[in-house]
């Protein structure tokens, strides 16, 4: 069997490697996801470690997928931010369970089929660009930012057009990287530019990154909400992460099945299993929502995985620097800041997989992905959706009203050759 001991016995050094590749890769993309968020990084790492974890236990009992690596998503980092500037981080626990608890019931009765018919792949893909745009945006002052004993006027001072110099060179061995070797092994650009990241810092005065030390204490995920009206917020609130959590795994599974080196089929109703039971076991410390990234899984597909052994890899070194995060501070945040703007890009670029979807399907991901921008995320797509709504229900009464015209029509027809009509 395909999840057995001996199975993964034999793809354990393949394994072993790509765990610790993925595993190092997703560091950074982490880092960013949870500044986005508003979330303390430690605690975005703990989240992942535990999702790796869990996602491997699942894959004996119910696998879901088999090489794809959980990590935080990116396209819900705006809405955990508006959710911790809404309700305060000593509440965002109590949501991301009750995020969980919603996605335990769309497993037990295998909703998520019925939620990918009221909200089109189309629509997806333009939140997520929505998202990119926003996370570029977000992160595109940490190329030129300077340490703060080097900020001076005039603004463009010597010191920061050396550090916008030095962004726009990592972005273009980054993107040529990239290009080079997207298909083989995808991780070498995150490694080459952090690794120069850190090596340059040595010799040039630069932001660095800065990781707080929280405790990550065990307690019951308990609101302390005083309105009724705050209640239902939060419910729609955390309906709306619980979706559109599902609806990433959903995309993500398709993605993976059709790069798994075995063809093997995936199962998206498991892998809502272990996505519910991580955010659920995450609330209890203040983490965040997770899902299996298309990103990560490739790069762990590439890198040679070929079962989630490779997953409790990435787990752990995930953990170690959960442990250490001393070593994070070694990060330039330029690095970082061209990691998550091409993070940003990919995503807005996910618009030309719509394109083969026709002009109705292009034209509205647009507009939902400008919503999503201008508007937030939570409206943005009730906006597109009500959009969408109100496109069919004017084309299926259009459609009603020509078919009942041509009934009309072949009746007085008929009519009229009985007899009917002098």
């Amino acid at each position: 069997m395909q999840d057995s001991a001996a199975f993964q016995a034999k793809f354990l050094f393949r394994d072993l490697q790509a765990g610790i590749i993925t595993g190092t890769m997703a560091i950074p993309l982490t880092v960013g996801i949870a500044m986005m968020s508003e979330y303390p990084i430690k605690v975005a790492l703990a989240t992942v470690a535990l999702a790796c974890f869990i996602g491997w236990i699942n894959a004996w009992i119910k696998p879901g997928n088999y090489i794809g690596a959980p990590g935080v998503a990116a396209g819900l980092a705006p809405v955990l931010a508006l959710g911790v500037a809404n309700f305060g981080m000593e509440n965002m626990a109590f949501v991301i369970f009750l995020t969980a608890f919603m996605q335990a019931i769309i497993w037990k009765f295998n909703l998520q089929k019925y939620i990918l018919l009221a909200v089109p792949e189309y629509l997806v893909e333009g939140l997520l660009a929505g998202v990119g745009l926003k996370i570029a945006i977000n992160f595109f002052a940490m190329i030129y930012e300077v340490p703060e004993g080097l900020a001076s006027e005039p603004f463009w001072s010597g010191a920061r057009i050396q550090m916008l110099l030095i962004s726009i060179s990592g972005f273009v061995a980054f993107l040529y990287l990239f290009t080079k070797f997207q298909t083989t092994q995808p991780a070498i650009p995150y490694f080459v530019l952090i690794i120069a990241g850190a090596i340059l810092a040595q010799f040039i005065a630069m932001p660095m990154l800065h990781v707080e030390d929280v405790p990550l204490n065990l307690s019951l995920p308990l609101p302390h909400f005083d309105s009724a009206l705050t209640w239902l917020y939060v419910i729609g609130f955390a309906a709306m992460l619980a979706i559109i959590d599902v609806i990433e795994q959903v995309m993500s599974n398709a993605a993976i099945q059709k790069i798994d080196p075995l063809q093997r089929k995936c199962n998206t109703n498991n892998s809502l299993l272990a996505i519910w039971i991580a955010n659920m076991g995450s609330s209890f410390f203040g983490g965040m929502t997770n899902l299996d990234g298309v990103a990560k899984s490739t790069t762990n597909k590439l890198a040679g995985a070929y079962t989630k052994f490779s997953v409790l890899v990435i787990g752990l070194v995930i953990l170690f620097f959960v442990l250490n995060t001393q070593y994070l501070e070694y990060l330039p945040k330029f690095s970082l800041a061209v990691i998550m703007i091409f993070t940003g890009w990919k995503m807005i670029m996910g618009l030309l997989h719509v394109a083969h979807q026709g002009q109705y399907a292009m034209i509205l991901a647009t507009l939902c992905a400008l919503l999503v921008y201008k508007q937030g995320i939570f409206e943005g797509l009730l906006l597109a959706l009500a959009m969408h709504g109100i496109v069919n229900f004017i084309v299926l009464h259009h459609a009603h009203n020509i078919k009942a015209r041509a009934i009309v029509k072949k009746y007085l027809e008929r009519f009229a050759g009985e007899g009917g009509v002098d």
